[in-house]
């Protein structure tokens, strides 16, 4: 007889973050391009405790990644919305990986209240979006409805203005 799946192990306890570790994370979300002895300074410890903490919040899973923050306007992406879904219910993971595939789906949320998911798109315009929404999404089996939301003005919270440019974290 076959012994029976191990249960996978329980994910360790988040580690506290000092006031340091924030900081550190603010730096690299408003430039994520800084370098390292520029987040050492801004930080007030050495380049290496710095090197040492930011590979500690990546390996603790804190920091997912790097990314550019794009302005969707300027690359093409004119039109903008928030789509709600309400969708069957536990087909959450069906639906999720069917908007995965949906081309400009930016964001996708399970939320509680009046509707079950929350998607941003981005798209070239106004008919692309009527096009997702009206034959992509609403194609799918399990959504049972949406409600389109346009977006006219947005304003990134994370954006201090123009980029300070240099290599993802240097070793300078």
């Amino acid at each position: 007889m076959p012994a029976p799946p191990v249960p996978p192990a329980p994910a360790a306890a988040p580690r506290p973050l000092d006031p340091i570790d924030r900081s550190i994370m603010r730096l690299l979300q408003t430039d994520g391009r800084a370098s390292i002895r520029s987040v050492a300074e801004q930080v007030h410890v050495s380049r290496a405790n710095a090197y040492a903490r930011i590979n500690r919040l990546i390996d603790d899973g804190v920091i997912r990644g790097f990314t550019a923050r794009v302005n969707h306007e300027r690359a093409g992406q004119g039109a903008s919305a928030y789509i709600t879904l309400k969708i069957v219910q536990n087909s959450w993971r069906t639906v999720r990986e069917k908007l995965r595939e949906l081309p400009g789906a930016a964001h996708i949320a399970l939320v509680s209240g009046d509707f079950d998911v929350l998607l941003l798109v981005h798209t070239a315009d106004n008919r692309t979006l009527r096009e997702l929404v009206l034959t992509r999404l609403q194609s799918i089996p399990e959504v049972l409805s949406t409600r389109t939301l346009l977006v006219f003005e947005e304003t990134d919270l994370l954006d201090p203005g123009p980029p300070a440019g240099g290599p993802a974290l240097a070793e300078d």
